[in-house]
């Protein structure tokens, strides 16, 4: 079955809410269905006036990809936690796993934007974009 989820470690959450070191488990973030994954080859085209056309990839990670995630209906709690954690994650990488041919696949990703859908006092949405990054 396709797995498109990160994971909150019990430690990071014991820190967001402030709590005792071991208080919490860790919290696993699955995507709702309908994600979008957007990939995007960086090449380099040389192209002379005959019409010939050289074209080589760009870079030793020319694979560009962006997700956009949706976490739809969920409990008020688990959404301010989540947006927390992309808040603290700010600029700083963390793992994305992904069901692709080579089966669940671990991806660096960082969150620039994410938005916050209030639907009603005890559930709310959250719609967030995910670029993929090549860091150790």
């Amino acid at each position: 079955m396709a797995k498109f989820s990160f994971t909150i470690s019990g430690s990071a959450i014991d820190v967001l809410k402030s709590e005792t070191p071991g208080t919490n488990t860790d919290f696993e973030v699955v995507a709702d269905r309908g994600l979008n994954r957007e990939t995007q080859q960086r090449v380099l085209n040389a192209t002379f006036g005959d019409g010939y056309e050289q074209r080589v990839l760009n870079g030793i990670n020319p694979k560009a990809e962006t997700f956009n995630i949706t976490l739809a209906n969920r409990d008020a709690a688990d959404i301010n936690l989540v947006a927390a954690y992309l808040d603290e994650r700010a600029g700083k990488n963390f793992n994305f796993t992904v069901t692709d041919l080579a089966g669940d696949t671990n991806l660096k990703v960082t969150c620039d934007n994410y938005n916050t859908v209030y639907l009603r006092e005890q559930y709310h949405s959250l719609q967030a974009q995910f670029r993929r990054v090549y860091e150790p």
